[in-house]
């Protein structure tokens, strides 16, 4: 256990013997405890393996490259349809943890292998994603903003394209372009 994890599972108001459960099954397949993005992450050899997730109506394994598993017991969650490469397994009681212990096991022994394999999700190409014709006509209209799209990262690119992609309104669509023009031009991606 690392102490620098112990804060994430003391402040735990909800979910507490859940999440102590799902720690303990994740240091019992000998994996390294730390923290990163504000939850605790679970490494071999330095490479992510999963994390331990809390939301309001569960608690969760993510397993960072699940989509690698052959989940043999049909598990695993894609969060949402825009998800590559992470897949849940979601709990709601203690109980159910308890009972499924063998079985999350053996999904971390999997993760672990894929991971010793050196094993790689096959992501989608940017030029996968749909442009929406909002954007397609404000880069038309303006080949800076244009260069400036190309020179981002593929992941700032896609992250740009399925904000731009979401709303079902086209007024809508053409207003997240607009407030998102300059933040590009700047080489700045959405969340930057």
């Amino acid at each position: 256990m690392n102490p620098k994890v112990d804060w994430y599972y003391n402040k735990a108001r909800k979910w507490q013997e859940e999440l102590e459960q799902l720690r303990i099954i994740a240091l019992d397949c000998g994996l390294t405890e730390d923290l990163k993005w504000g939850v605790p992450c679970y490494t071999f050899q330095k490479s992510n393996i999963l994390l331990i997730h809390v939301f309001k109506e569960y608690c969760a394994f993510l397993f960072v490259k699940g989509a690698l598993l052959h989940d043999a017991e049909g598990i695993l969650i894609q969060q949402t349809e825009n998800v590559q490469a992470a897949r849940q397994i979601r709990f709601t009681s203690v109980q159910e943890i308890v009972k499924m212990k063998p079985t999350l096991k053996a999904y971390i022994f999997e993760a672990i292998e894929a991971e010793k394999a050196g094993l790689k999700v096959n992501f989608k190409e940017r030029t996968e994603f749909v442009i929406p014709e909002e954007f397609q006509q404000t880069l038309d209209e303006m080949p800076a903003l244009k260069t400036a799209f190309e020179t981002l990262t593929p992941g700032r690119q896609k992250a740009y394209l399925l904000h731009f992609s979401a709303p079902k309104q086209a007024k809508t669509r053409q207003s997240r372009v607009e407030k998102c023009v300059q933040q590009i031009l700047d080489g700045k991606g959405l969340n930057d």
